[in-house]
């Protein structure tokens, strides 16, 4: 059951960072759930890290989705440096 909660709090934070970001991000349903996975890890170290509190009991808390929707932003952000495309002959 634990991992049904945090699959859909990956997508759930997906879905709130991609609606919130500017600009038009590529990826559709799986992309969404794989970045919201992605920003939840990032966001619940993040969270332990400056709060120094462990990891919540309950995936699907307030603060585990507030933490995990500002990891898959800064996730959403490195990716779309990452993907970025550069103009022709510049290295």
């Amino acid at each position: 059951m634990t991992v049904l909660a945090w699959i859909v709090l990956g997508l759930v934070a997906g879905l709130i960072a991609k609606a919130i970001y500017p600009g038009r991000q590529g990826g559709g349903v799986m992309a969404t759930l794989v970045l919201g996975m992605l920003g939840a890890v990032v966001g619940g170290w993040a969270g332990r890290l400056l709060t120094g509190m462990p990891a919540a009991g309950a995936p699907l808390s307030f603060a585990s989705v507030a933490w995990s929707v500002v990891g898959a932003l800064v996730v959403l952000f490195f990716h779309g440096l990452a993907s970025r495309k550069r103009p022709a002959g510049k290295v």
